[in-house]
């Protein structure tokens, strides 16, 4: 059975683009690629050939999962409270021991992106900034072990 999966209305229209760009695009591409590298030969010592066969598998297996996703996706909305952090939230977290401000857009798993500063509610300071309100002190244990202490500075949707 497949887990719920939630999803920012913008999460949700990116993988749908996405779909669209492999089931329309890349699916083309694949092909061509498969039917040239058929036209060098015996296939069973044709590189071009494996890796088009490859690229084929990854895109069909891409787009099964993002069909997936967005099949048990709940779409969320902004968050209308601003006092406490719920998925959707935007919200600045002062780390306690360098007092660096970092700003986070807490969202689904499906749609985590951290180098563009979206994490996961499934992260560990994801879990630890559910629920909270401005001015609180949550304690994020990390993979490794340590642990961080940030200040909830601001909440915003």
């Amino acid at each position: 059975m497949q887990k719920e999966v939630a999803l920012t209305p913008e999460g949700q229209a990116r993988l749908e683009q996405e779909l669209i760009h492999l089931e329309t695009v890349r699916r083309r591409e694949v092909g061509e690629r498969i039917k040239e590298a058929k036209e060098f030969g015996d296939i069973s010592e044709n590189s071009e050939y494996d890796d088009a066969k490859n690229e084929q598998a990854w895109v069909e297996s891409r787009i099964i999962e993002v069909n997936q996703i967005l099949a048990h996706a709940t779409i969320i909305q902004a968050p209308k409270r601003k006092d406490k952090v719920t998925l959707g939230s935007k919200v600045e977290l002062r780390d306690a021991e360098t007092t660096e401000v970092h700003t986070y857009h807490l969202v689904g798993s499906a749609e985590a992106d951290p180098v563009n500063a979206k994490i996961s509610n499934e992260s560990p300071v994801g879990q630890a900034v559910i629920g909270k309100k401005k001015g609180d002190i949550v304690r994020v244990t990390t993979p490794r072990g340590a642990v961080i202490e940030y200040e909830v500075v601001s909440i915003s949707s």
